[in-house]
């Protein structure tokens, strides 16, 4: 098995020296669109053996197997014009993926055209291409006991999105996507959504959960392949979280490139709704102009994660169950933040909020919280846990993630809850101004008293120790 740390540091080192290449952000996407037609010609290869007179959608020509797996095959110059070429005569890669058809399979066809329309070739080197090539080929992702390289891989390229990511761009840890998918319990037939939904972290999370807890048969398979649902808007994102559900065994993805915040509010019927939402939506991002006015006037505000909020209650059908992660900021405030969780506790059972340490989505250092709630009765009382950094441990870092080993004592509390110096249960009619910003009544602060003979003792002390200093200082 190829060590995947080092494959991915010596592409980067590679695409420094290519002049097309400028910052991390190019660098990811070139390295997405690559690791996107490696794995999908390495599942079209799968399913032509698994089943009778499957033909890929890729033209053969561009089959990755067919011009890329050769150590020696075309460099230089003729691998960029076999890439770039937009002859009419002569039309390269992304031109024809771009244009791509299919009569068997519009909808991996679609799939294809989509991550094409909104990536590009940056490299204009084609000898620093055939090397990034070579490399990636390094890795066999065909090889089940391999495909959790997959998984490293994106944790190496997850990290170098949060360092080079902009303000609301905050991806999260595997091991919180797996406690919020756990304790959401999604269920074979039940529709999944994340309507920001990244590189599909969740979406994975729930795919797994589903697939070992409730899939037993074949038609069990197919009504999991039709359950989950993605929406993302960066282009770099969108194209790994569409990677990561094939090669979670997805053959054609519903994941889109859409905003949805842009959805229009008014439109979502039963037809749009979902059973289960799982999200972390972006917070401190900037939205596009106008998109505020596609909600309610009582709830219009220019903070994505509120926006987002009302957003989900609406797409939850009744009794839908939601976990989403929520900063400090949308669980406290005036005006609108203070409406917009009024609404929360009307229409949905806000039952339990985990408060995490602030630097959980280390580099960026912001309170946040997992908001767990089902829709359709308010909220009578909530209980909230606070997650502790293990002991020892001052924060969270790149070298020492938060881990699901953590969560155990939730876990455990879970099904069993009582009050301690880490839980307590607060009753709606105590929330001021609907402020869902909790601190623990359990924790007693020891109060210490002195009497006037200590006071005036500890005073004169004081006063000598500064006489003493003055006198030194005086000489």
């Amino acid at each position: 098995m190829a060590n995947v740390g080092a494959v991915i540091s010596n592409i980067r080192n590679i695409m420094r020296q290519d002049r097309g290449i400028s910052g991390d952000a190019q660098r990811l996407e070139q390295l997405g669109w690559m690791l996107f037609l490696k794995i999908m010609d390495d599942k079209d290869q799968e399913l032509e053996v698994i089943k009778d007179n499957y033909v890929s959608v890729i033209p053969e020509k561009f089959q990755w197997r067919n011009w890329a797996t050769n150590p020696e095959g075309i460099t230089g110059d003729e691998l960029i014009n076999f890439i770039d070429s937009n002859e009419l005569t002569n039309k390269g890669l992304f031109l024809s993926l771009r244009e791509i058809k299919s009569s068997t399979n519009p909808k991996r066809a679609m799939i294809v055209k989509e991550v094409f329309d909104g990536t590009n070739n940056y490299m204009k080197s084609g000898y620093e291409m055939r090397k990034v090539i070579n490399k990636l080929n390094e890795i066999d992702f065909t090889k089940s006991e391999d495909k959790h390289v997959f998984g490293n891989i994106y944790e190496s390229i997850l990290q170098e999105l949060r360092d080079a990511g902009n303000k609301g761009e905050y991806y999260t840890p595997r091991a919180v996507t797996q406690l919020m998918t756990m304790m959401t319990d999604p269920k074979l037939g039940e529709k999944v959504l994340d309507p920001a939904a990244g590189t599909g972290g969740f979406l994975s999370a729930a795919i797994d959960h589903v697939r070992d807890t409730y899939v037993k048969t074949v038609d069990d398979e197919a009504l999991l392949q039709n359950s989950i649902t993605g929406w993302e808007l960066k282009p770099v994102a969108y194209v790994l979280g569409l990677t990561n559900l094939i090669l979670h065994e997805i053959d054609v993805p519903d994941y889109h490139y859409i905003d949805s915040l842009k959805k229009e509010y008014n439109s979502i019927g039963k037809k749009d709704q979902v059973d289960v939402i799982l999200a972390n939506p972006p917070f401190g991002a900037s939205i596009a102009d106008g998109v505020e006015t596609n909600f309610p006037s009582t709830y219009r505000c220019k903070e994505s994660a509120d926006l987002f909020v009302i957003l989900m209650i609406q797409l939850l059908k009744p009794n839908g169950r939601c976990a989403i992660v929520l900063p400090d900021g949308s669980i406290t405030g005036e005006g609108v933040k203070a409406r917009i969780r009024e609404k929360l506790l009307t229409d949905c059972n806000l039952h339990t909020i985990i408060r995490l340490p602030q630097s959980t989505f280390f580099p960026a250092i912001v309170g946040t919280n997992l908001l767990f709630f089902e829709k359709g009765a308010p909220t009578n009382d909530i209980w909230y846990y606070e997650h502790k950094l293990p002991e020892g441990q001052k924060s969270y870092s790149k070298t020492k993630p938060i881990q699901f080993d953590e969560f155990k004592p939730i876990i455990e509390w879970w099904n069993n809850r009582t009050d301690s110096n880490l839980s307590w249960k607060v009753n709606i009619k105590d929330l001021k101004n609907f402020d869902l910003d909790s601190k623990n009544q359990n924790i007693v602060e020891e109060v210490i008293e002195y009497n006037r003979a200590d006071i005036l003792s500890k005073i004169q002390k004081s006063q000598q120790i500064i006489s003493d200093l003055l006198k030194e200082l005086s000489v």
